[in-house]
């Protein structure tokens, strides 16, 4: 028996919140914390409202990020989890770069779905300096993402483009002469609408939430269409992402993309096979209760991503 996966090590989430800390930073939080069953404080994660300036004094207190919002009803991240990913990342980058994690400016990362929070290019841009392109097909999204980056003063770090034809998700993204060192994806998970409401429903019974005299939020955490649900679900999105990636694999070290589903691990595998991908990796993740894996592949063997840390990322060590 294995040991349930648990924050990175580098995760800056370990242990309880420090609320007054975060209260300090945000002083607005103090509205929204309660005291848990357990004597502790906390927050209503059942109310989006909470969730949001919760975020907002995370952001703040442990990222310096000054300024953070997005509009109702789209996607509130759990940042502990995402950060989770940034940090596994830079573990595989470090992999073919003699162990250490290539930092800077020189390092450059496709967030694809980079959603309204731009939550992936904040955090990564904050623990390793790097570059990011965030693309995305809702165009309120990226507006939402540019101003955050706007406020931040961020231009220079991070960078949005849209993906103009929404059945695709990298063909024709790229320009020929770009390269990216990773890319990043955290797919739709499910298949409706429906699907999604049924999770979130079971998420609020588990949590102990469920209350008849209580209107909970449709969807945890919030969402668009494209950020919870699209036709086929993960393993659609997960397989075709694989299947464009064969296009422009010369352009890019690893792609990879979270897989909430083990389920669907064995149809993606069956998709990397037939993309002809010379390295897959497949790296357990979790937070608490839940469990989660990226799955990273390349089209550049051991040789040759060793050759491009040499040319491309070998200046960029802090």
């Amino acid at each position: 028996m294995t040991d349930k996966p648990t924050l990175h090590p580098r995760n800056r989430h370990q242990g309880r919140y420090d609320f007054p800390s975060l209260i300090k930073a945000h002083p607005d939080l103090a509205r929204f914390t309660i005291t848990n069953p357990y004597g502790k404080p906390s927050i209503d994660f059942a109310n989006p409202e909470a969730v949001r300036v919760f975020n907002r004094a995370l952001l703040k207190a442990q990222y310096g990020i000054q300024h953070w919002d997005i509009p109702a009803d789209y996607l509130c991240p759990p940042i502990p989890g995402r950060a989770d990913y940034i940090h596994v990342l830079a573990d595989l980058l470090a992999e073919d770069n003699a162990g250490e994690i290539p930092r800077g400016a020189q390092v450059r990362a496709l967030d694809v779905g980079v959603g309204a929070n731009c939550i992936y290019p904040l955090l990564g841009h904050s623990d390793y300096r790097w570059r990011f392109l965030g693309s995305d097909i809702d165009p309120k999204a990226l507006a939402s993402a540019k101003a955050i980056v706007q406020a931040n003063g961020l231009n220079k770090a991070i960078s949005l483009r849209q993906q103009s034809n929404s059945k695709h998700i990298l063909s024709g993204l790229l320009q020929a002469d770009e390269r990216f060192d990773i890319t990043l994806s955290n797919p739709p998970f499910h298949s409706s609408r429906d699907e999604a409401t049924r999770g979130s429903q079971r998420k609020w019974k588990n949590l102990g939430k469920q209350d008849p005299k209580r209107k909970l939020p449709v969807l945890n955490f919030g969402g668009q269409n494209n950020e919870l649900w699209c036709e086929g679900g993960e393993i659609r999105f997960v397989t075709q992402l694989i299947a464009e990636s064969a296009a422009c694999g010369h352009q890019v070290l690893w792609f990879t993309s979270l897989v909430s589903k083990a389920s669907n691990l064995p149809g993606i595998e069956v998709a990397l096979k037939k993309a002809a991908a010379k390295a897959v990796r497949v790296i357990d993740m979790g937070q608490g209760q839940k469990q989660s894996r990226m799955v990273a592949w390349s089209f550049h063997d051991d040789a040759a991503r060793q050759a491009w840390h040499a040319q491309r990322l070998g200046k960029t060590q802090a």
